[in-house]
């Protein structure tokens, strides 16, 4: 098997993902992901005529995020028209699943130079064209409903964390603690080597700084906030009277959820994007590239489907067993804050060091856009391990459907 390389790694800042706030609310979502594929270009004189592909993440792959929006991007960004594009979704693990399967075509020897991220407008999903209803919750598929009783994500979140025993303080100071660590490092500039500012058309700056964090967050502010799902528990899903406590109900008759996750505890809806550049070793030696890292190891695995949330420690289990590595040999972990209770069950159930988890805040703090998260927090953690001069690093998320990717990375 051929080794991997990352060469590079590029991201937007992220917006605010509400038309009329977010700075790139405005903006098309192939501009975005345009902007990261530019950026890699200038930064490693890129021949784009040589990119065997562009794997590009995208969970709502609709009207303006659909037909394709890794190419579509690509032609945007102006890159030579004999290379080609590819769109995948994993829903929150896109961006990671679509560097992942960049390194396998390296590694496999087929390909020699690819790029891979994800994009995701979060201001403009909540209008986009989609069908009606929660895909796994409808009247009109009883039989895969029946199968896989999945419930909302925070509503998700929520049963884990009543199953888990994990208390509203719990989750509200990994809130607080995700504002806390993202205001140290952008204070310091801890994000600055891989952000790629964006501008609009007309050549005037969007954004060049992370929109949605709110270092002013309190612990008093987090508690006095009300649970975000207990609303919608019991609201009716279809004319057949579904709601969202019969189909906890259906698995758990007995459960009480506690609900305790809220805006501040939950992850950002911002928009976003990101990309990864990597590259065989005599590909790269040939380009003059200096290699920041390689791929360890790569791994995905499933877990329950109505708990959604609960896939990233076998896939970490699966990933260091194939690197022939145990937990100790992984010194900075990244694990997407979708909801706090996803890194607090990571950390414990894996013994992990919380110091080691999210140095520079998550998604609580910093925002989540869908399909670029996986790739933006491969390029946070290998820009982290070269600031502490560090050595091995995993990063892994949770993704509906009770999937996650992971990847483990070994600085060169």
């Amino acid at each position: 098997m051929e080794d991997v390389w990352i060469i590079d790694t590029v991201r937007t800042p992220r917006g605010i993902g509400k038309i009329g706030k977010g700075a790139l609310a405005e903006l098309h979502p192939q501009h975005l992901l345009a902007t990261c594929l530019q950026a890699i270009q200038k930064r490693n004189d890129l021949k784009t005529g040589e990119v065997d592909d562009v794997i590009a993440g995208c969970s709502s792959q609709t009207g303006k995020q659909g037909a394709c929006i890794g190419r579509m991007s690509q032609l945007l960004a102006g890159w030579d028209q004999n290379s080609t594009g590819l769109t995948i979704d994993r829903f929150c693990g896109s961006s990671l699943s679509a560097v992942n399967l960049a390194a396998m075509g390296i590694a496999s020897g087929m390909q020699d130079c690819m790029v891979a991220g994800g994009v995701e407008m979060m201001s403009y999903t909540p209008t986009a064209p989609r069908m009606e209803g929660p895909p796994l919750a409808d009247g009109g598929n009883e039989r895969l409903r029946a199968m896989y009783p999945t419930p909302n994500v925070g509503i998700a979140a929520d049963v884990i964390a009543t199953l888990e025993g994990f208390s509203r303080e719990q989750v509200d100071q990994l809130g607080y603690e995700s504002q806390r660590r993202a205001a140290v490092a952008i204070s310091e500039g801890r994000f600055d080597r891989s952000l790629a500012p964006v501008y609009r058309e007309d050549g005037t700056l969007a954004l060049d700084r992370e929109e949605y964090p709110r270092p002013q967050t309190t612990l008093e502010g987090l508690a006095a906030l009300k649970p975000a799902f207990e609303a919608v528990y019991d609201a009716p899903l279809d004319e057949h009277g579904l709601s969202f406590r019969k189909i906890v109900e259906s698995r758990f008759p007995d459960l009480k959820v506690k609900h305790i996750h809220h805006a501040g505890n939950s992850s950002g809806v911002v928009d976003g994007a990101s990309a990864v550049l990597l590259a065989s070793p005599e590909y790269a030696r040939a380009q003059g590239w200096k290699p920041r890292a390689r791929v360890k190891a790569l791994a995905d695995a499933g877990d329950r489907p109505e708990l959604i949330l609960n896939a990233p420690v076998p896939a970490t289990k699966k990933a260091l067993k194939k690197a022939g590595m145990n937990i100790r040999d992984i010194e900075l972990f990244e694990v997407n804050e979708a909801f706090a209770v996803v890194p607090l069950k990571f950390m414990r159930d894996l013994d992990v060091d919380p110091e080691l988890v999210n140095v520079n805040g998550g998604a609580c703090a910093l925002g989540h856009p869908i399909g670029a998260t996986g790739a933006m927090l491969l390029g946070t953690l290998l820009d982290e391990l070269e600031r502490r001069d560090l050595a091995t690093g995993l990063v892994t998320m949770c993704a509906a459907g009770a999937m996650a990717p992971a990847t483990i990375i070994e600085r060169i």
